[in-house]
């Protein structure tokens, strides 16, 4: 029994402390839930299961994923899961979607992901058992459970660095290129309204006047060449490939997708946007993250018995540029496949990357451009915190020709 992407819909994705702020990981994620239905013509009523990542818990109140489903209108009969799986959060929801339909559980899930990175609070550990004496530090939540790697006690940026050798080295003048290429990429997409059919607007309270209506992506900057990253200074490393300007910015955002058996979609009547194809998850041999998006969508086409060749498009999570770089390396795409196939709408370097979110940002993408270009293959791929990998692919039949170019 195979599952279909019916519809999605994401928020924009805001700034840290930006635009965005003032709504909650939850609020985010049911306006996510909502558009997807909507746009779906399925009712609340007929979803069988809610799935929603979210790294970033602390003091969200008890399951946030239940909490959004029912700010969403979906009825409190209707089970619900967050996980935290890193960054692959919100596409590793879509997998198991896929899994539930496949068994037979579920004819009907939402999933997807959601992230107020602006809100996550501070954390004072040990205060429960008293302090005796002395200074007390509190941790980050952001930074301690969302952006450090637990195994080297190291921003990611400065992993990405330290793992920047060998054969997965790759130069400071590329990493700025892919960056700049993504800021373009997703400003021409802004401009051209493509971004516009993943969004739906958000409204904020202001203190005076009326609501602030969010409709576009806060992240993307005009002007941005490589000329202009080049003159920016290493984050970490002094030698190293990371600028403020070559990873993505901490944001804001949640996106969500109707997900199906082709069987409950006929018998509704509703749209079908993509079929859901392998989905692999991979991790090691240590923490790093350069490679593991290639080695995920490697092991994903291995198991449909397709080959990197077949992908029409490919979209690569761009937690830093040097990972797109290097995974896009590694799975033998030239220079110019990597401009016609890969991130063609840019990437989280541009728009930003609510860590838990990005994940089925990338499913919704990789859908609608699929049907935009009238069918094809195509796959989303992420690394994430800890080492991991997860890629998921999508086909979209061309109405006279079946899948494929």
């Amino acid at each position: 029994m195979g599952s279909v992407v019916v519809a999605g819909a994401r928020t924009p994705v805001g700034k840290l402390l930006g635009a965005l702020s003032g709504r909650s990981a939850v609020e985010l994620g049911a306006a996510a839930i909502a558009g997807a239905l909507d746009r779906a013509g399925l009712a609340p009523g007929q979803v069988d299961y809610v799935i929603m990542g979210q790294v970033l818990q602390a003091g969200c109140g008890q399951l946030p994923a239940r909490q959004a489903a029912a700010r969403a209108g979906i009825p409190m009969t209707v089970p619900a899961l967050s996980i935290n799986k890193v960054c692959l959060s919100g596409l590793h929801a879509v997998a198991l979607a896929d899994s539930l339909i496949r068994a037979g559980t579920c004819e009907v899930v939402v999933a997807g992901g959601m992230e107020s990175m602006s809100q996550a609070p501070h954390l004072l550990t040990g205060s429960r058992s008293g302090f005796r004496y002395g200074e007390v530090t509190m941790l980050d939540h952001l930074a301690h459970d969302g952006l450090e790697d637990a195994f080297t006690d190291q921003p990611m940026g400065a992993l990405t660095d330290a793992h920047d050798v060998g054969d997965v080295a790759v130069s400071r003048a590329d990493a700025d290129a892919f960056a700049a290429r993504s800021h373009q990429r997703a400003l021409a997409a802004t401009r051209s309204g493509v971004l516009a059919e993943e969004i739906v607007p958000v409204r904020v309270p202001q203190r005076r006047g009326p609501d602030l209506v969010v409709d576009a992506d806060e992240g993307i900057r005009e002007g941005v060449t490589t000329e202009s990253l080049s003159r920016l200074a290493p984050a970490f490393s002094p030698t190293g490939s990371v600028t403020a300007g070559s990873a993505s910015p901490l944001s804001d955002g949640a996106a969500a997708l109707v997900v199906a058996s082709r069987e409950a979609a006929e018998r509704l009547r509703l749209p079908v946007l993509a079929e859901i194809g392998a989905h692999a998850s991979v991790a090691g041999p240590d923490s790093s993250l350069q490679l593991q998006p290639a080695n995920a969508v490697a092991l994903a086409c291995a198991q449909e018995g397709v080959a990197v060749a077949d992908l029409d498009r490919v979209e690569i999570n761009e937690a830093f540029a040097a990972v797109g770089v290097a995974s896009a390396r590694a799975l033998g795409l030239t220079a110019a496949e990597v401009e016609a196939r890969v991130n063609v709408h840019g990437g989280s370097v541009a728009l930003g990357h609510p860590i838990g979110a990005s994940g089925a940002r990338l499913v919704l993408t990789l859908a609608l451009e699929l049907a935009r270009r009238g069918g094809g293959t195509g796959v989303a791929a992420l690394c994430g915190g800890g080492g991991q990998g997860e890629a998921l692919l999508l086909r979209v039949p061309a109405p006279d020709r079946g899948a494929g170019r």
